[in-house]
C-alpha cells in the first residue's frame, strides 16, 4: 500500500447500537472503494472486520478492527467497533485514537440506547461526528421519525443532508438537501441527477429548515440574517458546514443502505470533506527525562512517537501492537524505545492491518494507524518513542469491570494453562480482570457483563484449548459474637512418658472493632499460667479466627482475655496451651450468641430520570437502602444506595433490562453489617451440608 502523508489521512471510528449495521457499512465502503471485489455479509461470516471465530459464530462484533480504504487520494482508517455494551473496552480504545466518528443508526430500529451512548463517547473525546442512517431499503424505515428523535435529543445541531426518494415503496435515491438537487442510484452507490419528486417537497422543506437552523446557529451574523428572512448562498452554507462539523456545532445526517452499498459514495465524500485530518488535532505528551510537555500535534517534522492503543495476542495470527503515530515518521527499520519499561526494540517490519490481514509498509506518517509485530515487553497503553527524545502519552481510561463469577478448571492440571491464556486475553482486553480470592478459596473472573464472561469462556476453549466452568461466587461473610461469656478449655492427654496438659479460663466478648479479627489481653494472677505460655494462647486464637465455628467464615470483632488456668511442671507445653485455647474458643463462641455479618457496598447507579422510580423500587427489593439522588447531567440522575454484596449478583443484566441499556453502575466495599436471620440460616445450612459431604 502507498504511504500517505498526514493531511491525506482520516481516522474514523464507527459507533452505534449492537447489530445496527456498522460492520455491513464497512464492508459496503470497502466494496465501493475497490478494496474487495465481492461484498461480504455478517450472516455468511466472510466480512473483513469480523474475522474472529467468536464473531462469526455469534454474528456480531466483539473486537475493534481497522479497515483502511482509499477514497480518491485520501486514506480513511475505519475503526469498526462492537455495539454491545459488554465490549465497551474495545470502543474506548478506538475512540481514543479516532479523529472523528460516524454514528450508525438502523432506520428500522430507530435511535437506540447504543446511539445515545455513542454520542456521549463523542462528547467525552470531543470528536466531530455525523450520523449515517442505514437500512433505508427496509419497508418499515422511517427517516422522518429518526430526524425528529435526533432533533429532540440534540437540538438544532442536527443537520439532515439527505432526504430519501422512494418509488413503489423502494429506496431508489435521495435529495441532496444542501444543494437542493435530486439523485437517483444507478449502480450500487453511483447516482445520476434527477428531478425532486413532488411528494418529497413537504418533507424537504422540513429538512431544509433544520439544515438552515443548524447553519444559522454557527454565528450571530448568520442568526440575524436568518431571522431577517435572508437566504444563505451555496458557498456560505458549504463553508459554515465545513468549519462547524469539525468543532461539533453541526452534526450532519446522511442516509443509505449498507447491505445494498447505497449511500457509501456520499459518506466517503463527506468524511473526506468535513472530517479533520490528524494535523488539525492537538495532542501533547510528557518528556520522560524532564517532565516537560511535548507538543506532538501529529506533526511529521517532530521527533517520532507512537501510542499503542490495542494489542492482538492471537495464537493463530500472532502478536501485534496496534499503534497510532503521534509525531514524526515511523520507519520499518527504526529502533524504538519504551520509556515506561526501559526497553528498546529494533523493528524488522511495519504493517497496516486490513482486519486480520497484515500488509507491509515502509513507513507511517504522523496521524496514521498501523501495527508492529512481536514487541514482547510492550503492552496496551504504552508509548513508543526514541531514546534521544523519550515521550509518554496519557493512558486511556478504561471502564472498570464489576460483574464477576467464580471459575474452576474442568480438567485437573490445567490451572497453569488457564492462567497463561487469561494473561494473553487480558493483554488484548483491559476490561478483563482475574482475581485469586484466597480468603474464600476461589478464583474470580471479572468482565463488563455476563455476555462478556461467556465469550471469554468460549475464547479460552477455542483459542487455547482449556475449559473452565463458571458458577456463583462465594461472598465473604464474617462471623462475630454478641455477648460476653467465660469458658474453660482443658487439653489433657497421657500416653506414657511425658503427657500433654494445658488449662485455660477465657473471657470472650465483642471488641467493638469489626476491622480487626481479635484483641488479646491477659489478666492472670499468681502465675496460674506461666508467662511463657501466653504467646501459645494467642496463637490458638489466631488459628481460630481464620475459620469461625458458625459457618467457616473469618471471625472479627472479638476480645479474648486469659483470666485463669493451671499448668503441670512436666506435662505442660506450648502445644497443649494452644489446643486448650482452641477448645475454649470453639465452645465459648457458639455460646456467646454468634452471628454472621454480610458485606455492604456503596452503590452508585446513573440512569435517565424517567427510570429512577423503577431503579429505587428494585433496590428496595434487593434489601438496598437508598441514600439520595444527585443530578448527573444530560437528564440523568445518580442514585446512591447501600446494598448487601449478595444482592448484586446478576445486577448488570437486570439494570440493562430495566433501562434499555441506558444505565451504568459502580460500587465499592463499605462495611460489614448483621445479616438477616433467613440469610444467616441459609449460609449455616450450606456449611453443614458441605461438612456432611466431606465426612461421607
Amino acid at each position: 500500500m502507498n504511504v500517505y502523508k498526514t493531511d491525506k489521512i482520516r481516522n474514523v471510528v464507527l459507533l452505534g447500537h449492537g447489530s445496527c449495521g456498522k460492520t455491513t457499512l464497512v464492508e459496503a465502503m470497502a466494496y465501493t472503494t475497490g478494496l474487495t471485489s465481492r461484498q461480504g455479509k455478517v450472516t455468511e461470516g466472510n466480512t473483513i472486520s469480523d474475522y474472529d471465530k467468536e464473531e462469526i459464530k455469534r454474528l456480531f462484533s466483539i473486537n475493534t478492527s481497522v479497515v483502511p480504504v482509499i477514497w480518491e487520494d485520501t486514506k480513511i482508517n475505519l475503526l469498526d467497533t462492537p455495539g454491545y455494551f459488554d465490549f465497551v473496552g474495545e470502543v474506548e480504545a478506538a475512540a481514543r485514537v479516532a479523529d472523528a466518528a460516524v454514528i450508525v443508526i438502523s432506520c428500522k430500529a430507530g435511535v437506540e440506547a447504543g446511539t445515545e451512548k455513542a454520542w456521549e463517547l463523542c462528547e467525552k473525546y470531543k470528536l466531530p461526528r455525523m450520523f449515517f442512517v442505514t437500512d433505508m431499503d427496509d419497508d418499515n424505515a422511517s427517516h422522518r421519525e429518526v430526524i425528529e428523535k435526533l432533533t429532540e435529543l440534540y437540538g438544532k445541531k442536527i443537520a439532515p443532508f439527505h432526504l430519501p426518494i422512494r418509488e413503489n415503496e423502494k429506496f431508489v435515491g435521495f435529495v441532496n438537501v444542501v444543494k437542493m438537487e435530486g439523485r437517483r442510484f444507478t449502480k450500487l452507490s453511483e447516482y445520476e441527477e434527477c428531478e425532486i419528486p413532488e411528494y418529497s417537497m413537504q418533507n424537504l422543506s422540513v429538512c431544509r429548515e433544520a439544515l438552515l437552523d443548524a447553519v444559522a446557529e454557527t454565528s450571530e451574523e448568520f442568526m440575524e440574517r436568518y431571522f431577517a428572512g435572508e437566504e444563505f448562498t451555496q458557498e456560505e452554507i458549504s463553508i459554515a458546514l465545513r468549519s462547524n462539523v469539525i468543532d461539533g456545532t453541526i452534526v450532519p445526517v446522511l442516509i443509505g443502505s449498507g447491505i445494498n452499498a447505497q449511500g457509501t459514495t456520499m459518506l466517503l465524500q463527506a468524511i473526506e470533506k468535513y472530517f479533520p485530518s490528524p494535523d488539525k488535532v492537538k495532542l501533547s505528551g510528557t518528556r520522560a527525562k524532564t517532565g516537560e510537555e511535548f507538543e506532538a500535534d501529529y506533526d511529521a517534522t517532530r521527533a517520532k512517537s507512537a501510542y499503542v492503543f490495542k494489542t492482538i495476542a492471537d495464537p493463530f495470527i500472532g502478536k501485534y501492537s496496534l499503534i497510532k503515530v503521534c509525531s514524526g515518521i515511523v520507519k520499518s527499520d527504526d529502533t524504538i524505545y519504551n520509556a515506561e519499561r526501559d526497553t528498546e526494540d529494533k523493528l524488522n517490519k511495519l504493517y497496516i492491518l486490513q482486519g486480520k490481514t497484515p500488509i507491509e509498509v515502509k513507513e507511517l506518517y504522523a496521524g496514521d494507524i498501523g501495527a508492529i509485530g512481536k514487541l514482547s515487553d510492550t503492552k496496551t497503553d504504552d508509548t513508543l518513542s526514541t531514546k534521544a527524545c523519550p515521550v509518554i502519552y496519557e493512558k486511556t481510561v478504561h471502564s472498570i469491570p464489576y460483574t464477576y463469577m467464580r471459575y474452576k478448571t474442568k480438567n485437573k492440571g490445567d490451572d497453569d494453562k488457564v492462567s497463561q491464556a487469561l494473561a494473553k486475553l487480558m493483554e488484548e482486553d483491559p476490561t478483563i480482570m482475574h482475581v485469586n480470592d484466597k480468603e474464600n478459596r476461589q478464583t474470580l473472573l471479572y468482565g463488563m457483563g455476563e455476555q462478556h464472561l461467556e465469550v471469554l469462556v468460549s475464547k479460552l476453549f477455542e483459542k487455547y484449548k482449556v475449559e473452565i466452568e463458571l458458577s456463583r461466587p462465594k461472598v465473604a461473610f464474617r462471623e462475630t459474637l454478641r455477648k460476653k461469656i467465660e469458658v474453660q478449655g482443658k487439653h489433657k492427654k497421657q500416653s506414657g512418658g511425658h503427657g500433654q496438659y494445658g488449662d485455660v479460663k477465657m473471657e470472650f466478648e465483642p471488641s467493638g472493632d469489626l476491622e480487626k479479627p481479635y484483641v488479646f489481653e491477659e489478666k492472670v494472677f499468681g502465675g496460674a499460667v506461666p508467662r511463657n505460655y501466653f504467646p501459645a494462647v494467642e496463637k490458638g486464637i489466631q488459628e481460630c479466627v481464620l475459620k469461625g465455628p458458625l459457618a467457616g467464615y473469618p471471625v472479627v470483632g472479638v476480645k479474648a482475655t486469659l483470666v485463669d488456668g493451671s499448668y503441670h511442671p512436666v506435662d505442660s507445653s506450648e502445644m497443649a496451651f494452644k489446643m486448650a485455647t482452641i477448645l475454649a474458643f470453639k465452645k465459648g463462641f457458639m455460646d456467646a450468641n454468634p452471628m454472621l455479618l454480610e458485606p455492604i457496598v456503596s452503590l452508585k447507579v446513573v440512569v435517565p430520570e424517567k427510570y429512577t422510580g423503577d431503579i429505587m423500587g428494585d433496590l428496595n427489593k434487593r434489601r438496598g437502602r437508598v441514600l439520595g439522588m444527585n443530578p448527573a447531567g444530560e437528564g440523568k440522575q445518580e442514585i446512591e444506595a447501600d446494598i448487601p454484596m449478595t444482592e448484586l449478583f446478576g445486577y448488570s443484566t437486570e439494570l440493562r433490562s430495566m433501562t434499555g441499556g441506558r444505565g451504568d453502575f459502580s460500587y465499592e466495599f463499605n462495611r460489614y453489617e448483621q445479616a438477616p436471620t433467613d440469610v444467616q440460616m441459609k449460609e449455616i445450612e450450606e456449611r453443614a451440608k458441605k461438612l456432611e459431604a466431606v465426612s461421607e
